[in-house]
């Protein structure tokens, strides 16, 4: 029994988008893996969900790898290089690392019912977003481990990798 043509339009009904894109994007990493493995390829891909969720699959190696490759090869094509960063000031970045170990120990704090207070809405953003992050590594890891399908590098923010594992020392209290 054939299937009918698909629409390309949005889907309308939310829970139908979410499946959709779950299936479609399951099916995608599965062709680039095969495709990879049959045609010896290195491929990377990006996708960012309606949500802002990153998925991500590097075929060898890792994502920052394939990126270094991509720059490499294009920067004769282009006039000015695509990726402009300005490193921190070591003090600039260890004050930022402190902060941000200071919001994840309040978190935590409140996870385990110790915190006084209140979080701001910005704290809280920030302990989402690590928390969606190490949520998504050891989804990754899982299901690396469990198919076999995926090598997923670490997913880096402002040039800071973002582990699933924190030392303990961090969270004493």
């Amino acid at each position: 029994m054939a299937r009918g043509k698909v629409q390309m339009k949005r889907i309308e009904n939310p829970v139908h988008r979410q499946v959709t894109f779950c299936k479609r994007r399951a099916g995608l990493l599965k062709k680039a893996k095969e495709l990879s493995i049959l045609c010896d390829a290195d491929i990377g891909v990006f996708i960012f969900s309606n949500h802002g969720k990153l998925y991500e699959l590097a075929t060898n190696g890792t994502m920052q790898g394939l990126i270094e490759k991509y720059l490499k090869s294009t920067r004769g094509a282009q006039a000015e290089p695509v990726m402009q960063t300005q490193p921190l000031d070591a003090k600039d970045e260890i004050n930022m690392l402190k902060q941000e170990i200071e919001i994840l120990q309040k978190g935590l704090r409140y996870m385990f019912g110790g915190g006084t207070g209140t979080m701001t809405l910005d704290e809280l953003l920030v302990l989402e977003k690590h928390l969606e992050l190490w949520i998504y590594n050891i989804r990754s890891t899982k299901m690396e481990e469990n198919n076999g399908i995926a090598n997923f590098g670490p997913i880096t923010t402002n040039n800071i990798e973002c582990p699933f594992a924190i030392p303990n020392e961090i969270f004493q209290f």
